[in-house]
């Protein structure tokens, strides 16, 4: 009965992004994405070849993902890797990632589609990372007979598969052939739910960062903005966040401030200009150097914010005051502390640094200005961060032993 209502339900929401890609560019491309998606993989899947499938919601699964897909490729260069996105913002930036072999939006969670999917390449393994379950794509593996695994899963109490009518969804979760979760606390609730091909193996950011710390990038004119001055690096911030911080920097005159927006449009990168007072420019308009007296650098392309990060003093993670915060880790492992909004609690990482004294989490503009004035002072909580990411290290090691098994 809930799988019925599952797919009637997948069929509305279907519609309704139908008819918000009328207005709405990001659910157009969703929208166009996922009807060219089977199309795309009959023309440029090799048939005569096996994959291994990873599948990531938008960017942040995918660089979860991502240091599996390439540990697996440098082990076994021959493997190919067919790689699907369920969100525009992943797909539109790693459309060419050169360590897939396809690249695709993952077609609507329909039974014929994941038929199609399925019987269409000839998957060995499939890998779903941290929340993906998609019920019809795990019942055609599941048939098909493939090994599917969960990496960098995480879970808490108060998640539909253990609430009192979450049968259903609680059995999506036996589909996979074993589950690679990030803490204790979440295989010893799948544990009292029987569910026990569960290994913790931590969470494969760390892995991530860690790895780009070590590839020591350098970015000139970001060393030529801080001329030796006290750094604040806020990355991924929303409006809410950048009001909070524009305030600071007006307050500050020794300070400056390399603000790095989630959202990069045009409208959005003038309310922030417009809001400025302290002399300020654009990454991208950068042409004969930085002119005298800018105090303020607004990252208005992609890419290049965890590199960023490693000329902190201090850096600010934005989405704390919406949704929940962005990448903490990104910002840490360059031994520097981390301020954010209140919206943090879903993160065992940003809960793990505010314990240990390497994070601070603020409420509004007064608690932000002292977090900022305690830590551009001292900078033993950086230290602390640094370490907490480097012990962390190893996830991927272990799931790779696993699929290459």
């Amino acid at each position: 009965m809930m799988h019925l209502v599952y797919n009637i339900g997948i069929r509305v929401f279907s519609f309704f992004v139908l008819l918000a890609s009328w207005f709405n560019p990001k659910a157009k491309k969703l929208r166009d994405g996922q009807n060219a998606a089977l199309k795309q993989l009959e023309s440029k899947v090799d048939a005569g070849a096996e994959y291994v499938w990873f599948h990531a919601a938008s960017l942040g699964e995918f660089e979860q993902g991502r240091p599996v897909i390439e540990q697996l490729k440098r082990s076994s260069p021959t493997t190919k890797i067919l790689l699907t996105f369920y969100s525009p913002s992943g797909y539109e930036v790693r459309k060419q990632y050169p360590f897939a072999d396809v690249v695709i939006y993952l077609p609507t969670d329909t039974p014929s589609n994941a038929v199609s999917l399925v019987n269409g390449v000839n998957i060995k393994k499939a890998i779903f990372i941290k929340y993906e379950f998609w019920p019809n794509f795990l019942y055609a593996l599941n048939r098909k007979g493939v090994e599917v695994y969960s990496i960098s899963s995480i879970f808490r109490q108060n998640q539909v598969f253990f609430k009192w009518y979450g049968g259903w969804y609680l059995n999506l979760l036996k589909q996979f052939t074993h589950l690679f979760v990030q803490d204790d606390d979440s295989k010893e609730l799948l544990q009292t739910k029987g569910i026990n091909h569960v290994t913790v193996s931590g969470d494969t950011r760390f892995d991530r960062v860690h790895d780009l710390c070590q590839q020591e990038k350098t970015l000139p004119l970001i060393e030529e903005f801080c001329e030796n001055s006290k750094l604040i690096v806020a990355g991924s911030t929303w409006m809410q966040d950048e009001e909070l911080l524009i305030q600071y920097l007006d307050q500050h005159p020794d300070v400056k401030l390399l603000l790095a927006p989630h959202e990069i449009h045009e409208a959005h990168i003038l309310k922030i200009e417009s809001m400025l007072k302290s002399p300020h420019i654009r990454y991208s308009e950068v042409q004969n150097g930085i002119p005298v007296g800018v105090r303020c650098m607004v990252i208005d392309v992609i890419g290049i914010l965890s590199t960023v990060y490693r000329y902190a003093n201090v850096t600010y993670v934005g989405g704390g005051f919406g949704a929940g915060i962005h990448n903490t880790l990104e910002a840490a492992v360059y031994d520097v502390p981390v301020v954010f909004g209140p919206n943090f609690q879903k993160f065992k990482e940003a809960r793990d640094l505010v314990e240990l004294g390497a994070a601070i989490t603020v409420n509004g503009f007064d608690e932000l200005k002292h977090a900022f004035d305690v830590l551009l002072t001292d900078g033993s909580a950086g230290a602390i961060a640094g370490r907490y990411v480097q012990s962390k290290v190893g996830a991927t090691d272990m799931i790779i032993q696993q699929l290459c098994k």
